[in-house]
């Protein structure tokens, strides 16, 4: 039988019932969220509908993934699991946050191509002071809302949790170190005298290198894709969101929104456990 996901901060129990009796559903009410359960068959069309009236999430899952079986996260780092792009941030000390941001809009709407994009914002930075990056971690860097919640909720539950990112690994280990995350990948920024630069060591992790790490993951563990979540919010997500069993557009761009399994545009990330079926952790 379907079952819709709800939740939100505006979600209301009226609300969870009024879908319910259009659908000539059942209710079922967890903590955090709500579950309609249905016979009606859920069009994507129809999805859609629900969704433009309402002010709160409203899912569908995958009809082959389970939730239960769920093993692994795979989430991106910039506007996804922390509040900014980091290398905008790191041009902001350049005095160029506007050029290199604009390039960064338009690669994760997938207008330009993910590495050479990288490239040409990498090349900007040449010569900066290497301390930017510190600046940027302890003054800009912040967890989006939820995020500790997710993740003790997901390790609580027996699933693993994997940053990957298009950006730098002085940021990613910090935040696997900070926030006790299992794995984490990401680009090495050359730094030479205490300056960047403007090169990228190794083969830049992009669109490409983000799948490649979340079918690595599932081999290592010994599980399928289908038992993998993935989430992001750019155009460079979506390959690794194609292999999982289920894709989660996170506050994303028009085009990863709709080619997600699910989209979360109300919720912080704790609507991850609401679609999961995890509870939230208590204190």
């Amino acid at each position: 039988m379907p079952a819709l996901i709800l939740q939100g901060p505006s979600l209301t129990h009226e609300d969870a019932h009024a879908i319910a009796a259009r659908l000539q559903g059942s209710v079922q009410h967890r903590s955090a969220y709500y579950r309609v359960h249905t016979q009606r068959e859920i069009t994507p069309g129809y999805l859609q509908d629900l969704r433009a009236q309402a002010a709160f999430d409203i899912n569908l899952l995958p009809a082959d993934f389970k939730p239960d079986a769920a093993r692994l996260l795979v989430t991106d780092m910039d506007s996804t699991l922390i509040n900014i792009e980091c290398i905008d941030e790191i041009a902001d000390f350049a005095g160029i946050k506007p050029q290199v941001a604009a390039i960064t809009e338009a690669a994760m709407r997938g207008e330009l191509n993910f590495e050479q994009s990288l490239t040409r914002r990498v090349a900007l930075l040449a010569g900066l002071d290497a301390g930017a990056l510190g600046h940027v971690y302890q003054e800009r860097l912040r967890p989006n809302p939820g995020a500790e919640v997710m993740i003790a909720g997901l390790q609580n539950a027996g699933v693993k949790v994997a940053l990957v990112s298009g950006g730098f690994t002085y940021f990613t280990e910090r935040l696997k170190e900070r926030m006790g995350l299992d794995y984490a990948r990401a680009n090495t920024l050359e730094i030479t005298d205490e300056k960047i630069t403007g090169r990228v060591l190794g083969t830049i992790v992009g669109a490409e290198g983000k799948r490649a790490f979340l079918l690595e993951l599932c081999a290592q563990l010994g599980i399928t894709p289908r038992q993998a979540v993935a989430m992001g919010d750019g155009a460079n997500d979506l390959l690794m969101m194609n292999e999982a069993g289920l894709s989660i557009a996170y506050h994303a761009k028009p085009k990863v929104q709709a080619q997600a399994h699910a989209v979360l545009n109300h919720c912080g990330l704790e609507g991850v456990l609401g679609l999961l079926d995890i509870a939230q952790p208590v204190g």
